[in-house]
C-alpha cells in the first residue's frame, strides 16, 4: 500500500485531522485546489470544500470522519460543525465512506472505551426516523428520501413514525426512551441509539449490513458489530503516532493474501 497524498481544506477540523493523518503515515500534504494527479490515492477528512469532488475521481481513498461511537463533544451552528476538544475517535475508511461493522474483532479495544449499554427496549411504540442534513442529501443523492424512506418503513411495519432532524426541538435523548427503532440513512446516531437499547436500521448499502428496513419487526441488537467498528476508529494520538496507518496496511496486506 503507497502512501497517499493527504488533502486539506482552510477548514480548522479538515486541517488538524490531516495534518496528524499526514505525521503518523509519512505522507506528503497538498491543498485540495492544488491537487491535479487524480492517479493518485488520497486521504482527507470529509466531503466539503472540494474534497469530495476529487473522492469521485480518484481510484483509491481513505476517508476520514467523525467515529461510529465515542466522538468528539461537538456543537452545530447552521452548517457550521464546532469542535471544542479534540478527545474522542475518527473512523477512517478505504475506498468508502463507513466500515459495515462486520468481522470477529475481540472486545478488547471496546472495553477501553468504556460503553454503557442499555438492555433492549422491549416497550417501544414508535419509529424515529433521522432524516439527513442538507449536505448529505446532495452529495449522496438522497432526494426525496425521507418520503422514499416512509413508504419502505410502511411496508414491514405499521408503528407511528416521529421525524428528526437537527433543527427538532426536542431532543433524540428525550425520544428514545419510548422509541421501539431508529431509522437512518447513515447517522452515528444509529449507534447511541443501539447503546440504549433501541435497534437501529439504515438505508446506506454498506450499513445495511447492521440492520435493514425489513428487519424492524425482529427488533434485534448485533452488539458484535461494537466490537468490530472500535477497530475501525482512533483517536487523534493514535493517528498521530502511526497506529492508525499501520493497521490500515496490515489489513490491506491480509486482504491483498486472501484474494
Amino acid at each position: 500500500m503507497s502512501n497517499p497524498i493527504v488533502l486539506y481544506t482552510d477548514h480548522s477540523i479538515n486541517r488538524y485531522l490531516c495534518y496528524n493523518f499526514a505525521k503518523g503515515s509519512g505522507s506528503q500534504m497538498c491543498h485540495v485546489n492544488n491537487f491535479k494527479d487524480f492517479s493518485k490515492s488520497i486521504a482527507t477528512y470529509g466531503y466539503l470544500r472540494g474534497t469530495g469532488e476529487i473522492i469521485h475521481k480518484v481510484k483509491n481513498f481513505f476517508y476520514m470522519d467523525h467515529g461510529y461511537f465515542n466522538q468528539s463533544q461537538r456543537s452545530f451552528n447552521k452548517n457550521r460543525t464546532v469542535i471544542d476538544k479534540f478527545d474522542g475517535y475518527f473512523r477512517v475508511v478505504y475506498n468508502d465512506y463507513w466500515h459495515n461493522g462486520s468481522g470477529s474483532k475481540p472486545a478488547d479495544r471496546l472495553r477501553k472505551m468504556n460503553l454503557k449499554f442499555s438492555n433492549l427496549n422491549k416497550y417501544g411504540n414508535y419509529i424515529i426516523l433521522s432524516e439527513p442534513t442538507s449536505d448529505a442529501i446532495n452529495y449522496y443523492d438522497l432526494k426525496d428520501w425521507v418520503n422514499k424512506t416512509i413508504k419502505e418503513i410502511k411496508k414491514y411495519s405499521d408503528r407511528k413514525i416521529i421525524l428528526h432532524n437537527r433543527g427538532s426541538k426536542i431532543s433524540l435523548t428525550d425520544l428514545f426512551p419510548k422509541a421501539w427503532a431508529f431509522v437512518s440513512d447513515h447517522s452515528s446516531a444509529g449507534f447511541k441509539a443501539m447503546q440504549s437499547g433501541i435497534p437501529a436500521y439504515f438505508t446506506n448499502e454498506t450499513l445495511k449490513h447492521i440492520g435493514e428496513i425489513k428487519n424492524i419487526e425482529k427488533h434485534e441488537i448485533n452488539y458484535s458489530i461494537f466490537n468490530n467498528l472500535a477497530y475501525e476508529q482512533w483517536t487523534i494520538e493514535e493517528i498521530h503516532n502511526g497506529e492508525c496507518w499501520q493497521y490500515l496496511k496490515q489489513k490491506f496486506n491480509e486482504k491483498k493474501l486472501n484474494k
